[in-house]
């Protein structure tokens, strides 16, 4: 009877091994495809969680006692089940559907999804060869990170030939429409230059944008095939990169006119490895461009800049927003405006309106060398508005709290302009909350950022709202920092698990006259 068990459940436990691997499929999706993301997201989401390393141990204690040769088949049964059981879990909080990071069955992750399928087949099989059957259910559970990375490695040259086909038809689009190409790049920066761009343009010139942040060789094939058509004047592209090459590979195909170099910062550091190399990335925008517009404000870009004046054949323009000296300066002054300059002399003074200068100022050098003339440049900068997402100000309509939604920022600089706008705000008296899961992709940087901005925090709010793991301690000590700082402003510090816990506190303890800030928002596949 038992060996009937045994012969009926053992499969099952290998198929319900498998579900763990939906899991991972999703945290891949989330990264974009990229391999070598899995074990960095392991170690995240077993770091600082007692729980899921004790469900890791029953785990691994299982699938020993399943594979114990003298240990009774009713006993292995029971030890595979409990193992399986814990790895359905495992890690705790990453969900198989998720709730903001959803899994999208598309088809390149049905083929991951398959060929991952496969390899667990595959070793299930030779598992049960050599008489380890049960334990095979439970060692497929723990490996599922792994056969996903190695999924993601054997389907990559298939996903790069399949695009091909799709890179070859904008290709042929572009040529066919011959637009005006601008390509930004940047650490950050990228998605609001864009749309700063793409609205002074707007009235003068038919702009297509690459849409939200449609910045990699997929998304920006996609937008031409879809969205270029014939009598478009301008294509605005936006680059990004997440490793050397992959910005002059897109270069290749859309070769620009006009490249924007909007900021350098450690976003993507662990990536990369220095800023010297997210440096090295980007500039590999400015080889087929014409014209390169530069920030300057950052030692590292106007040094580039300098450089790419000496080496001749193209013609870089500074822009700035603290230099008199740049082409283009929009500096803000001490009653609330922008006051824009070109080539030295003032142009305008226009409401700030939280908009962030120095992209603004890229975006003006971009509409000027497009050749929109100064008078609409300046109509149109006083109607801009902040991208979704990036430090838009808003009411609670049912409570009265004003919110600044920064939910799409995760960079050092983005962050401090986003403190000083809620600085900027409320009444004396009033509290200011800080909600954030702190900020990702900074490698080395990243607790030393975090904590930094939590003492910021400290020393300019009254309440901080640490959202989930992945920061906390860093947050936590840069907090304790600026409480033991003279006149700090800090009353108090709560952790929340997710996005949907720092709403009801924000419900719950803010009221009429606070302003709460949301600063960055991490998907849940992120702890």
């Amino acid at each position: 009877m038992v060996r009937e068990v045994y012969t009926a459940v053992s499969p099952l436990l290998v198929l319900l091994a498998m579900v763990p691997l939906i899991k991972w499929v999703r945290v891949a999706q989330r990264e974009h495809y990229l391999s070598g993301r899995m074990l960095i997201f392991v170690r995240l989401w077993y770091r600082d969680s007692f729980g899921s390393l004790l469900g890791a141990l029953v785990a691994v204690l299982a699938m020993v006692l399943a594979a114990a040769t003298g240990l009774a088949l009713t006993a292995k049964l029971i030890a595979a089940g409990l193992g399986v059981g814990a790895e359905l879990l495992l890690p705790l909080g990453l969900t198989l559907r998720g709730r903001t990071g959803k899994l999208a069955l598309t088809a390149r992750a049905r083929r991951l999804i398959v060929v991952s399928l496969a390899l667990d087949a595959v070793a299930a099989a030779a598992l049960s060869v050599v008489g380890m059957g049960l334990a095979a259910g439970v060692l497929l559970g723990l490996a599922a990170p792994l056969v996903v990375e190695a999924g993601l490695r054997i389907t990559a040259p298939l996903e790069a030939r399949m695009m091909s086909r799709f890179v070859e038809q904008a290709t042929s689009t572009l040529k066919r429409v011959r637009p005006r190409v601008v390509a930004i790049t940047g650490s950050y920066g990228k998605t609001t230059t864009k749309n700063y761009t793409t609205a002074l343009l707007e009235g003068s010139y038919q702009a297509v944008a690459s849409p939200a942040s449609f910045n990699n060789r997929g998304g920006l094939a996609r937008t031409i095939n879809e969205h270029l058509l014939p009598g478009t004047d301008v294509f605005i592209a936006e680059m990004g990169t997440f490793g050397p090459g992959e910005i002059a590979s897109l270069c290749e195909w859309i070769p620009p006119e006009i490249a924007v170099l909007t900021a350098l910062g450690p976003v993507h550091l662990e990536r990369f490895g220095s800023e010297a190399e997210i440096l090295r990335a980007k500039l590999e925008i400015t080889a087929a461009a014409q014209v390169v517009i530069v920030n300057v404000d950052i030692p590292r870009l106007a040094l580039a800049a300098k450089m790419l004046t000496n080496a001749g054949g193209k013609r870089v323009v500074p822009v700035s927003a603290i230099s008199l000296d740049a082409d283009v300066l929009v500096k803000p002054n001490d009653e609330g405006e922008l006051v824009i300059y070109t080539g030295g002399s003032k142009l305008a003074r226009v409401p700030a309106n939280d908009l962030a200068a120095t992209n603004l100022a890229c975006a003006i050098a971009v509409a000027l060398e497009v050749g929109v003339e100064p008078a609409q440049i300046v109509e149109r900068v006083a109607n801009l508005k902040s991208p979704a997402n990036r430090l838009v100000a808003g009411l609670l309509p049912e409570s009265g709290v004003e919110v600044l939604d920064d939910t799409y920022n995760s960079n050092p600089s983005g962050a401090r302009r986003a403190l000083d706008a809620l600085i900027r705000r409320g009444e004396p008296g009033c509290r200011r909350v800080v909600v954030t899961p702190g900020m990702v992709e900074l490698g080395r940087q990243q607790y030393p950022e975090n904590f930094r901005f939590a003492k910021a925090v400290g020393m300019s709010a009254s309440h901080l709202v640490i959202v989930g793991r992945t920061n906390r301690q860093a947050l936590e000590d840069g907090a304790h920092e600026a409480l033991e700082t003279p006149g700090h402003l800090l009353e108090g510090v709560a952790r929340v698990a997710n996005r949907a816990e720092a709403l009801a506190w924000v419900r719950k303890s803010a009221t009429a006259g606070d302003v709460v800030l949301y600063e960055n928002d991490l998907p849940d596949h992120y702890p």
